[in-house]
């Protein structure tokens, strides 16, 4: 085999695996994250922070690192250490997960147009 084929072999690969097994990993990846961002509650309200919605941006890498931006239903929420500790704990607990970083952001300001229909009915203010 020549040098120009082992080339081609490997650019459709990543760790001799085709781009589509990869892809089809991290996305299981990803819904396995999803999960266990819903065990993760608001202190504060009775609702996990992925149906409150919470995370703005989840991504996976193909080394299985995981970034998070998030944000809180306040600025100025009192247990904002507490819940950035327990997504990353949760996010770091999933089998397969590397690291995980997690942004706190407070732009765009998050309010209750970003919540999932769950929440909503949960809380009352599906109307």
């Amino acid at each position: 085999m020549n040098l120009r084929n082992i080339f081609k072999r490997k650019a459709g690969t990543v760790s001799g695996r085709d781009n589509e097994t990869v892809k089809e990993e991290l996305m299981a990846l990803e819904r396995d994250i999803i999960m266990a961002l819903r065990q993760v509650y608001d202190p504060e309200i009775p609702v996990n922070i992925y149906d409150l919605g919470l995370i703005y941006e989840l991504k996976v890498d193909e080394d299985h690192n995981v970034y998070i931006q998030m944000t809180l239903t306040a600025p100025n929420c009192p247990m904002a250490d507490y819940v950035v500790d327990a997504v990353k704990a949760a996010v770091e607990d999933v089998p397969g997960v590397v690291s995980a970083k997690i942004e706190l952001v407070f732009e765009p300001v998050w309010d209750k147009s970003r919540m999932s229909e769950e929440a909503l009915v949960e809380l009352g203010l599906d109307e």
